[in-house]
């Protein structure tokens, strides 16, 4: 039964990116971004956390991925004004190079250490 739950969560989450992608490509690809930046991953993985550990593990996701969205804000901002001067795939590059960065500062704050 826990192989099921799981390929469950992988169809949840795999219709998402889908839809992004359709949004993107068939309509707007602002309508994809919207898409992309709800909550929507985050959700699935509160509920389904909530489903296999309880309240207070998943009162600690809500807290982590608050404070680390913050890298992932940058790397879209560094992804944008790099995509003004380099091809995708160096840009996407550098931009993985500030999420990086970020990350470390931020889990250095987090965890105060």
């Amino acid at each position: 039964m826990d192989w099921i739950y799981t390929f469950l969560k992988f169809l949840v989450g795999g219709s998402v990116i889908v839809g992004v992608t359709y949004l993107a490509q068939g309509a707007d690809p602002r309508y994809g971004g919207i898409l992309a930046a709800a909550p929507i991953m985050t959700t699935l993985a509160l509920l389904f956390t909530y489903s296999e550990t309880g309240q207070e593990a998943t009162r600690q996701l809500a807290l982590g991925s608050f404070w680390f969205a913050i890298p992932s804000v940058l790397f879209l901002v560094s992804l944008w004004f790099l995509m003004g001067r380099y091809a995708f795939v160096p840009s996407l590059g550098g931009a993985f190079g500030v999420w990086g960065g970020a990350l470390l500062i931020m889990h250095r704050i987090v965890m105060g250490s």
